[in-house]
């Protein structure tokens, strides 16, 4: 029997929840959607606005997906136009504090992970062929 069945999350096993909530988490749209809602931003033009990069079509299917996911709540308000807002579920809210903890991660790490980008570049790329030809 896999670990995971026994408690131990291992995630070099395809079964394991802790691999199918990184499949979750490993898609860029979804958590930025997710971080828009729990940043307060409700509504679907207002989403598309903020979140740079993101075409209307992906945001809808990317909602839809949280909200199939039990992430986010779509309430729709009967109203001429219609409105629709999103919120954070319970669920969401504690996915969110993962997000967080990644953004935490990221802001004081990410230089270092170009420095890093950078140095192993300059040691695997080949240098210029003409470069010093003709010196």
């Amino acid at each position: 029997m896999p670990d995971h069945e026994f408690g131990a999350p291992n995630l070099l096993v395809e079964a394991c929840p802790s691999r199918q909530a990184l499949d979750l988490i490993a898609n860029k749209w979804a958590v930025l959607a997710l971080y828009a809602v729990g940043a307060g931003i409700s509504r679907h033009g207002e989403m598309h606005r903020q979140i740079e990069g993101i075409t209307r079509k992906m945001l809808t299917q990317t909602l839809r997906d949280l909200e199939r996911c039990g992430l986010v709540h779509r309430e729709v308000f009967d109203e001429v136009p219609p409105r629709v807002e999103y919120t954070l579920t319970d669920l969401g809210r504690s996915l969110l504090a993962v997000v967080q903890q990644l953004c935490d991660w990221a802001v004081p790490n990410m230089a270092l992970v170009e420095s890093a980008r950078a140095a192993y570049d300059a040691r695997t790329q080949p240098a210029a062929p003409w470069i010093g030809v003709g010196t």
